[in-house]
């Protein structure tokens, strides 16, 4: 793994190279974008919700909803995977992936959907290694999260994965992405993540809610 020292080398080299360009990128392209009927949906639709507000007025609100849901308690896992060695600043692991309703290479936590009579820290340890290849343990997993509750019922646990770097599986990783998969994992520290996001941003890449508020809340310790 490389050392900080390297890490902020690259780092430089990598807005430096990006600098030249509209935005970064992996290969991945819009081709076209069209209206999308809701016979033709597999994986979310649309409600329309006749709702009455406190004074008796009726009112109408419209909603996207997930078609497929497994029962579980909850839709998604977002993973806070900390990597933790002695001696050595804690980082985090990273995900950047293009993601086609953005047009953009976001950076994310690694997440996934839940399976049928699977624990959120089943569904985060198995993301995790399917993802980035790294075997951990789940420590602590968050509240039910609402991800844009004006918008949508679809629902996150984030939950924070310890991963032993003394583990003899995390010194040769093997992921095992699904077809469509096309994710670059990165390990920036956490100290100066916030930083690190607002770099990244300005280099054209999106940021996650789940990751940004993240690392919103760490900067926001700092001022307390």
């Amino acid at each position: 793994m490389p050392n900080s020292t390297t890490s902020r080398r690259l780092l430089h080299l990598s807005r430096s190279i990006m600098s030249n360009s509209k935005a970064p990128t992996n290969g991945s392209k819009i081709l076209e974008k069209t209206p999308l009927s809701l016979d033709e949906a597999k994986w979310t639709t649309l409600k329309k919700i006749a709702w009455q507000d406190p004074t008796g007025t009726k009112r109408i609100w419209e909603s996207a909803e997930r078609v497929v849901n497994a029962n579980t308690t909850t839709d998604a896992v977002g993973i806070i995977a900390l990597l933790k060695t002695p001696g050595k600043p804690t980082r985090i692991v990273l995900e950047k992936q293009f993601r086609p309703p953005l047009d953009k290479i976001c950076i994310e936590v690694p997440a996934g959907m839940m399976d049928k009579n699977e624990s959120p820290e089943q569904a985060a340890e198995r993301e995790l290694q399917e993802e980035t290849g790294y075997v951990g343990k789940a420590v602590k997993t968050s509240y039910l999260l609402y991800n844009d509750p004006g918008f949508t019922n679809t629902t996150t646990s984030m939950v924070y994965v310890d991963i032993d770097m003394k583990d003899e599986r995390n010194k040769n990783l093997k992921p095992q992405l699904e077809a469509g998969e096309f994710i670059e994992i990165f390990e920036p520290e956490v100290d100066t993540l916030d930083d690190t996001l607002k770099h990244l941003e300005q280099e054209g890449y999106a940021i996650d809610a789940r990751l940004g508020a993240f690392a919103l809340g760490l900067a926001a310790l700092k001022l307390l």
